[in-house]
């Protein structure tokens, strides 16, 4: 299996662990009590929140407060949330109780007013990885391995790898945006994203497993797969963000390239097959963390988050098979070239 099979794992995950409206927490009467009169009072106790009583005019740029100071603020209904569920989370810590999720999500603790930090920083260090592994496979194509007369490669994948890569690293900056402020437009460009890189994906995957190399017989699959992947974003952003169907989607495309890339895993004589065999099963393991989910550890490290940090190597083994694979058929093309000039 190919590591984009596993980042297509993780957004094919992102969509079937989407975030629920009712939660036990914010079904709490204690929580709405507080919730409700803090939006009419601004404050929760002796803390207060200047932007609950604040007018619509802000007044003179040079008057208001820096950048910073206004994104670690959410706004009244954001903060009136953040601190009751907090005041309510010590309280049933005080009564030996667990934890529990508030509107679909744990309580975490906000850094910089950075709503789940650690699964923040996995993401870029995902985008990093991702930015590492196409930078270094755009040198090998191009500066290490040989090139035809008129400088194109040999690997008649280069481009799709290309694409592949901008998509992958597109879809880790928009979870990195969710997952900083979960609003209702970073939900749908993160779910975006995802149903984009799984389409792009699923192309790839076949192109690849079944060695398509003839452009016509490439734009015929392509096509209507993508024909249905665009009408599906167009759906669900302009129509209807239907969690259900959006899962539905998710599943088919995830699960149609996972059992292409494993059928040609068992029969192809790759010599990096061992890589795909690892990302699978460690892919398959770093499941189980979003099937056990708990909540986050002192308030950063949940289920969700550690699954983030677990698909950083899987990146740089997934980018070594590409290059791997690149250098392969790179090196089985000039063979031929040259035995057919004998």
């Amino acid at each position: 299996m190919a590591v984009h099979y596993w980042t297509a794992l993780f957004l094919l995950l992102s969509c079937l662990f989407c975030i629920s409206n009712a939660s036990a927490g914010d079904a709490d009467p204690d929580y709405r009590t507080c919730v409700s009169e803090c939006e009419i009072s601004g404050c929760v106790g002796p803390l207060c929140f200047p932007q609950c009583n604040s007018s619509s005019d802000g007044g003179p740029w040079y008057i208001q407060e820096p950048l910073y100071l206004q994104w670690k603020k959410w706004g009244c209904q954001g903060d009136c949330r953040y601190q009751c569920m907090v005041n309510r989370e010590s309280e049933r810590e005080t009564l030996g109780q667990a934890p529990v999720k508030y509107h679909g999500k744990w309580p975490f603790k906000r850094v910089l007013g950075i709503q789940e930090p650690a699964s923040v920083a996995f993401s870029v260090l995902n985008l990093a990885m991702h930015f590492h592994g196409w930078l270094s496979f755009f040198i090998m194509i191009y500066y290490k391995l040989p090139l035809k007369q008129d400088r194109t490669a040999y690997y008649e994948y280069v481009g799709l790898w290309h694409i592949y890569g901008l998509l992958s690293m597109n879809s880790w900056f928009w979870s990195a945006v969710f997952h900083s402020r979960d609003v209702d437009l970073t939900e749908r460009l993160d779910y975006s994203s995802a149903v984009a890189i799984l389409g792009f994906s699923l192309i790839l995957a076949i192109l690849r497993t079944f060695d398509i190399r003839v452009e016509a017989a490439r734009v015929m699959v392509s096509a209507p797969i993508l024909a249905f992947v665009t009408t599906h974003i167009l759906y669900i952003n302009f129509y209807k963000l239907d969690y259900g169907w959006n899962m539905i989607v998710c599943v088919a495309m995830g699960v149609s390239q996972l059992f292409l890339w494993a059928r040609w895993a068992a029969v192809s004589s790759h010599p990096s097959n061992w890589k795909l065999w690892v990302v699978v099963i460690a892919g398959g393991l770093a499941m189980l963390l979003e099937i056990y989910d708990f909540p986050p550890y002192e308030g950063y490290f949940d289920a969700h988050s550690i699954w983030h940090a677990a698909t950083i190597p899987l990146t740089i083994l997934w980018w070594s098979f590409i290059r791997d694979d690149a250098e392969f058929r790179t090196s089985s093309l000039l063979k031929k070239t040259k035995t057919k000039a004998k």
